[in-house]
């Protein structure tokens, strides 16, 4: 797959900090006897590979403006452009040593996002899109799943967790969607779910209360896959609204029907 010259910056500075984020991943285990404990080790792993990203794109794109999970929003002179980064999409899973993390790269331009990077060192799956240019996996082309029907359908979600999110709404989600479909998967990186879905593993997935940078990447991806995107209400606001419904067309529209239900 022929990658352009703003799509090897992108690949190169996700790499770069799976690759930190990799060899931080083999000292989990020796975290328990840690003096500053996991959370801080965590903190750190994070914030090195987001310095890594963002020392590698501001090298490559200097007027860009850049939207972090952990750095914030930095404004660039060019107005046009802004990455969006979660340096480590995944954390509770990094710190249980789990290998579902990952790092998300996307791009904005003048709103819209154009091209898209998620990274799972671990697994070493690298997930690439460019706007109208399809999606790919390691170079392979991406398509999402072909079922019509939800009952065959394997969906992915979040679940808040404490202290977060609206507790008694992911119940009645889950309760209106479990009954109707063959599983629920909740992967706890929903940079990877919509990654998954992309890929076909995921027949659609469903969200609330994220972020930007939790979904950026993956949306395109899931769109150059042939996909659906919309937020709760059907409409192209997720990141103003924070919840996120993917999948292709069939199984977008059902899934977004039966939420609706549960809000009922």
């Amino acid at each position: 797959m022929a990658r352009t010259a703003l799509l090897n910056v992108m690949v190169q500075a996700a790499t770069k900090a799976g690759r930190s984020l990799a060899r931080d991943f083999g000292e989990i285990e020796n975290l328990q006897v840690s003096r500053k404990g996991p959370g801080d080790f965590v903190s750190q792993a994070d914030h090195k590979a987001e310095k890594i990203v963002r020392e590698e794109l501001q090298k490559a794109r200097p007027t860009y403006g850049l939207l972090m999970e952990e750095a914030g929003e930095i404004e660039g002179t060019d107005g046009q452009h802004r990455w969006i980064i979660d340096p480590l999409d995944g954390t509770t899973n990094f710190l249980h040593g789990i290998p579902i993390f990952g790092v998300s790269i996307a791009l904005e331009r003048a709103g819209q996002i154009v091209a898209s990077v998620i990274y799972n060192p671990i697994m070493d799956e690298l997930y690439t899109a460019e706007k109208g240019s399809g999606a790919f996996c390691n170079d392979r082309r991406l398509r999402v799943a072909a079922r019509k029907d939800l009952t065959d359908c394997l969906i992915g979600t979040g679940i808040p967790f404490i202290g977060v999110g609206d507790h008694g709404r992911a119940l009645k989600e889950i309760r209106h969607v479990m009954g109707e479909v063959a599983g629920i998967r909740r992967a706890g990186a929903a940079a990877l779910d919509l990654a998954w879905v992309a890929s076909g593993r995921l027949d659609a997935f469903w969200e609330n209360g994220l972020h930007a940078w939790d979904m950026a990447a993956g949306i395109l991806l899931v769109r150059e896959a042939g996909g659906f995107v919309s937020d709760a209400n059907g409409k192209d606001n997720m990141f103003e609204s924070r919840t996120i419904i993917a999948g292709n067309e069939f199984t977008h529209l059902q899934l977004r029907e039966l939420l609706a239900k549960a809000k009922a």
